[in-house]
Order: structure tokens, then sequence, then C-alpha cells
């Protein structure tokens, strides 16, 4: 297949760039206004109770969490006659705003203390947003522009969770650009020294480029059907580049082997295509699949990545073996123009690579060990790990909205801005029952105060009468359900915080009832998470192993490489917790606020998304050894010379990849930090401590039985399974030199 591809580029160049240029042309007419189209939100999972929650209460009760707040800082202190005249009609113009509702504030609430700083000099107004998320945040933009500033005697500041998803996209817009602009000539310099020539580094340059533009393109059309996160821009970048480059690489470097041997240029390419192209398709197979677990998460925010990672992993490997050999065709010879100085030909079977497969062969177990221990020594850390959800910690402390939001955790006693909703849409309830549950909730742990129809309570005592002004007070009587404002005393993304909505919904209820707000999001983003991990590790798992199994024939390799990937990439994770929860090497990654924790979603995107990239490597090295085992050379010589021909690209490629992840430290959002930094080691860890020592430790303890498999799989695969039409390697001289004996084949 890939080889017909080739073959119709090279003798319809010409049309292949035509169309190649209208694809891109659209691309960027379309695609580029996509950012404005795309969700800042997308953490909660629709079905969950947290969810049901908010869903009632706006349907049912007009109301809901709070997710724009106005920190007033009043001079002369909050209790002063001038400030609360101004601070009371700064709170009725504000609830005179379409689209804003249950407005409350320290001076139109009684004076409520949770309202109020410890010092006096600040005090609150609450207000929700009502609509979608995205809506939400898009009008607390513009409220902002109209209320923070000086006025009177007043200091207004605007925060809450709209103003936070609001300023977290506004940076990613920015950090993305900037990345963009970091990564893209330290890349071509860097693929300079790897070809030795202008032209031909820009190459995979160009791949990257259609590959990153169309998928804008196909976000922009998915983005009319579902909503599509941000945050998945970051990942076609990354991705698109990283894998641009790899399989440019993988092409191009073939294509000189192939002119080294005197092949016509034109058959050089397809000869190129035929095996390094191969080597493609199923590397974008394996890392497409793997990405395709992320759609059975009921979060959009990891089913965006899915879209995007999945577009943009096909795009590149169209453009690595049909747009390249096209280019190849057109440039001919001249790939090689604007050299900046020619490289010596690396010797294919006697180098630095090759001696390591062979001193790691010739003692597997110590030196395997040595490496296993390190991986395990650097994974430990994930054995702590504790999990949020995305809050205003993720921006930078310069940051007007995070500045808000810590000014409510440092100086204010209560939580309000963060109130834990129960919520009962049916059932007959009378007051007095509604009273007793609300007094039962106050004595739980962790509650300050509970709101309700019946009265403020705390520690299980009525501390103030119902009052119709409050927002609580609105709570249906009667027949039609009711609901309750839990004020926690404990930060919402907290293992107290998880805690106390265990509590509440283990709490005896006069009706069924849902609990809603950010803690209980939480909890149950967590156990949806937890329930669907499982199934995405056996599509992830099922396809590794029907890919390489089709790829090698072998059921051995397959295991053996899920098993390496699982160990390298709890090194990665282990780190990752180490570095951004813990708080260790601030100054690597910019000095982010460490929370204690790491956001849910992460270890799955980056488990998932290092994995393919994993598989990449892992297809182009089993590649060159299986071209060596079937040329007739047994399996120590044939890991060697497959190592040799491929530790320098891979080394390569790994290098330019994790240059390209590197530049997301430059993020001023701490969790697209943690995904450049994550990948950028998991990508180093793999292509050489795995791929350098562990792989070939691994084949060589295993012989001969690394290419085994059943008989009726052995039949399937004869039947099915992929084999090169011709062998262009021949098994080098040096071959029957290896020392180490081996098993008569299986």
């Amino acid at each position: 297949m890939v080889t017909a591809l080739a073959g119709f580029a090279v003798r319809r160049r010409r049309l292949v760039l035509a169309l190649t240029f209208v694809f891109v042309a659209a691309s960027v007419v379309l695609g580029s206004g996509v950012v404005k189209r795309l969700s800042g939100s997308g953490f909660d999972d629709p079905a969950a109770a947290s969810t049901r929650a908010a869903t009632v209460l706006a349907q049912r009760f007009h109301t809901g969490v709070p997710n724009f707040v106005l920190l007033v800082k009043a001079q002369g202190g909050v209790d002063n006659p001038e400030v609360a005249q101004a601070a009371t009609a700064l709170t009725g113009r504000l609830a005179a705003e379409p689209g804003v509702a249950n407005v409350t504030s320290y001076w139109t609430s009684g004076r409520a203390s949770v309202l109020r700083s410890n010092d006096g000099s600040k005090a609150l107004i609450v207000a929700r947003l009502t609509g979608s998320e995205d809506h939400a945040t898009t009008h607390a933009q513009d409220l902002e522009k109209v209320y923070a500033g000086s006025t009177g005697p007043l200091t207004v500041r605007a925060g809450g969770v709209s103003v936070v998803y609001g300023s977290v996209k506004t940076h990613i817009q920015h950090d993305l650009s900037r990345a963009e602009l970091i990564v893209f000539p330290v890349t071509f310099v860097l693929l300079v020294l790897v070809f030795g020539g202008v032209v031909a580094a820009l190459l995979p340059l160009a791949i990257g480029g259609i590959a990153i533009v169309g998928t804008l393109l196909v976000l922009r059309l998915i983005s009319s059907f579902t909503d599509v996160s941000v945050y998945s821009l970051n990942l076609t970048t990354g991705l698109g580049l990283g894998l641009a480059i790899d399989y440019a690489l993988f092409v191009i470097t073939r294509y000189r082997e192939e002119l080294a041997r005197g092949r016509p240029y034109e058959d050089a390419i397809i000869a190129s295509v035929r095996t390094a192209g191969r080597t493609v398709a199923f590397s974008a197979m394996t890392v497409a699949l793997s990405l395709a677990a992320l759609l059975v998460f009921p979060l959009f925010f990891l089913r965006s990545f899915g879209y995007a990672g999945i577009a943009v992993v096909l795009i590149a490997a169209v453009g690595g073996v049909v747009v390249l050999p096209a280019l190849l065709a057109v440039l001919g010879p001249r790939i090689d123009k604007w050299q900046v100085f020619h490289r010596r030909t690396a010797d294919s079977t006697h180098g630095f690579w090759q001696r390591t497969a062979l001193a790691v062969m010739r003692r597997p177990v110590v030196t395997g060990s040595v490496v296993i221990v390190a991986l395990v020594v650097l994974g430990l850390p994930f054995a702590g790990v504790r999990f949020s959800l995305p809050d205003d910690r993720v921006l930078p402390r310069s940051a007007a909205a995070q500045q808000v939001q810590q000014a409510q955790r440092d100086d204010f006693s209560g939580r309000v801005g963060e109130p834990i909703l129960v919520v009962a849409s049916s059932g007959r309830v009378t007051m007095a029952e509604q009273a007793s549950y609300a007094a039962n909730l106050s004595r739980l742990r962790g509650v300050d105060l509970v709101q309700s129809v019946g009265g403020t309570f705390s520690h299980g005592q009525a501390v103030a009468p119902a009052t119709r002004g409050s927002a609580a007070a609105y709570a249906s009587t009667g027949s039609n359900g009711f609901w309750l404002e839990v004020t926690p005393g404990v930060e919402a993304m907290s293992g107290d915080a998880k805690q106390l909505v265990h509590a509440i919904r283990a709490l005896p209820a006069p009706s069924p009832v849902l609990v809603g707000g950010r803690s209980a999001q939480l909890v149950d983003t967590e156990k949806s998470l937890a329930h669907k991990l499982p199934l995405a590790g056996l599509i992830i798992a099922a396809a590794m192993l029907v890919v390489l199994f089709l790829f090698t024939g072998s059921l051995v390799v397959p295991l053996k490489a899920i098993v390496l990937n699982l160990l390298s990439l709890s090194a990665t994770f282990g780190a990752m917790v180490w570095i951004f929860q813990q708080g260790h090497l601030p100054g690597l990654v910019g000095h982010p606020i460490v929370t204690w924790a790491i956001d849910t979603s992460m270890p799955i995107l980056m488990f998932c998304v290092a994995f393919g990239l994993s598989m990449d490597y892992e297809v182009f090295l089993l590649s060159r050894i299986k071209e060596t085992y079937d040329a007739g050379a047994d399996n120590t010589s044939a890991v060697a010379v497959g190592l040799e021909r491929t530790g320098r690209l891979i080394t390569a490629a790994a290098a330019l990849i994790a240059v390209v992840w590197l530049s997301f430290l430059s993020s001023s959002v701490t969790f697209i930090k943690m995904l450049g930094l994550g990948m950028a080691l998991a990508v180093i860890v793999d292509a050489t401590l795995v791929r350098g020592v562990l792989v070939p430790a691994f084949m060589r303890l295993a012989g001969d039985w690394n290419w085994w498999a059943p008989k009726p799989l052995r039949r399937l695969h004869d039947r099915f399974g992929v084999r090169e039409s011709a062998i262009d390697n021949a098994v080098p001289d040096w071959a029957s030199e290896a020392t180490a004996a081996t098993p008569e084949r299986v």
C-alpha cells in the first residue's frame, strides 16, 4: 500500500504538491479561527451526580455555584458607612446586569462574616453567571473589564471560576505562540546539524507545518458537532511537529542510504518508502490507536486530545509517505543543496550502538537489572500521588485571577466561593425536616455554615433565621424539593473536602439528594476516570499486541514492549510527582504554585501519548532487527545490527522531539509545563535506557524465542501479517563473528 502511494507520489509529484498546497491553504483560511470555538473547560463527567446536581439547581431553582466574584478592598474598612453605601450600589449594578443571577455581598446579606476578610479591609460580592461554561467565561471577561478598577473608596478585582478559565485560555493562546516561536528555529538548527544541509532540514518542518495546520481544520470541523478543549492545541503542536520530524528522519535517512548504494533517485525514494515508509505507517497506526483510548473517557478535555492526536498523527503519516516522496522527487539530487558541512557516513555495522548492544548482551542480567532498579526508584514518588482538578493555581502568581482566589484562601475564614450544594429535586419535605437536615449537615467535620430555607446553621445550632434577601432563602419548599448551601472550612481540592463530600452523601436525608460543587466534581471525576481506565488500558494493550504481532509475527516481542513501556512510564510519572506535586527543582519549571496534588487527567493523557510515542521507536528498531534476522543472522547479531542502524537516528529523533516538548516549559500554565517536561523525559528515557539497554538485554535472554508464536497465530501471520517483498539489507560479514551462542531457531 505505502509503496503504491510512493510510486504515485513520484509519478504525479506536481499534482500531489498542488493538492497539498490547496489543503494547506484551506486549512489556514478555515482553521485559523478555531481558537474562538474551543472551550476552556471540559473537566467534568456529564453523567456524574455533581453535574446532574448543577443541572437541577439551574433548571429547577435558578441557582448554582457562584462562578464570578468581585473582591472589594475598602479605604477605611468594609464597615465604613461611605464604603457600605458605595458597595451596596455596586452590588445592585452587578445584579442588574443581564445574565447575572444570585448576587449577594457582605453588605446585602446581613454582614455575613464569611464574606468579610479577617482584618476587615476586604469583602466579597459573589454571583452566578448563567448559561454554559464557555458563555459564562466570555461574559466574565466582559464584566471584568467593566467592574475591575478603582471607584471612589473601593478598589475592585474580579475572580471566580469563570474568570480563571478565561485567564487560562488567554495564557494558553499566548504561550502556544511563544512556544512555536522558540521551537521552530531551534528545531531547524538541530535538523541542520543532523542532516548537514539546509534543504534537507526544511523538509521535516514542512511536513510538521502541514500536520499542524491540517489538524486545526479538523478541529474546526469537529467543534461544529461537539465540544473541543482549547488545551488540545498544545498536543497538536507538540505531537504534529515531533512525529513529522520522526517520520521525515526515517524516510530521508533511508533515502540517503539507497542513494549511497547507487540507486537512481526515483528508485531510491520508492525503496525508502517500501521500508522506512512501512515503518512510518505502522508507527502512525500504533500512536493513533493509543490515542484512541482517550475517546472512552467522558471528559471532553481528554477526548479533545484524542481528536487532535489522531488527526495530527494521520496527517503527519500521510505527509511522510505521500507528500515527502513528492518533495524528494521534485528536489532529486538538490536535497543536498546548501550543505553547511558534509557529515561522515556512519558505519552501519561497527559503531557505538553496535558496541553498546554487544556489551549489554554479554551481561544482560547485570545491565538490565541496574536500569530496572533505576527506573523503579524514579517511579517510587508516584505511589504518593494526590489528584485535584485545575483551579487558579495552574496560573502564575502574577495573574490577577489567581491573586483574587489566593486572597480568598488567605484572608477569609470561610470558602464562600467554593460551596457544596445539596439538592433534592422532588419529594414532600417540610421546613422543619429541612431545618433538621441542615443542622445535621452543619455538625459534619469541615463544615462552617449551612444555609437553608429554615435558617443558617453552624455546628448543629441555628445562628441566623431565614432571610428572604439571602440567596439560600429562595430554596423551594413543600413538594417541589429543596436545596441547601454548605460553606466548607476546607479547600475545595483537598483530601478533607473529598471526605466531606462522602460524609454528606452518606448522611441520611429526608429525600434523595444530589451533591454538587467543585469538591463533589473532583470526587465524581476521579470515580469516572477510574471506571474507564481499565477499558482504555485494554484498548491500548490489545492494539499494541495486534499491530506488533502483524509486524513481527511474534507474541513475545509485543508483550516485552508493553512491559518495558510501563516500566519507563512509571519512572516518568514518579518524576512528575516529585517535581510538580512535591515542589522540587522549582527553578527548572518556572516556579509554579505547589498544591501538593496534580491534575487527575494528566497521568492518563501522558500515558496514552507517551505509550504511542514509545511504540514509534519500538517499531522502527524492530523493523531493522527483523530485516537482519530474516536475512539469516542469528538473534544476537540481528539485535546488534538493528540497534547500530537505528541508534543514532532514534537518538537524534528523540532529541528533536524532546526539544519540541521542552518548549512547553515556557508556558505559564502548570499542567502544560508538566505535559511538556513529562513527555520530553519519557521520550529520552525510552530512546536511551529502554532501547539502548533493556531491549538488547531482554532480547539476548530470550534468544530466538523472541520470534515465537503459537502455531495457529503463526499461520495467521503467514496469511495476514506484513512481510518485506524484498530484503535490501544483506547480513554484514562481521555477523558471523558474534561471540554469543544462540539457541536453535524456534
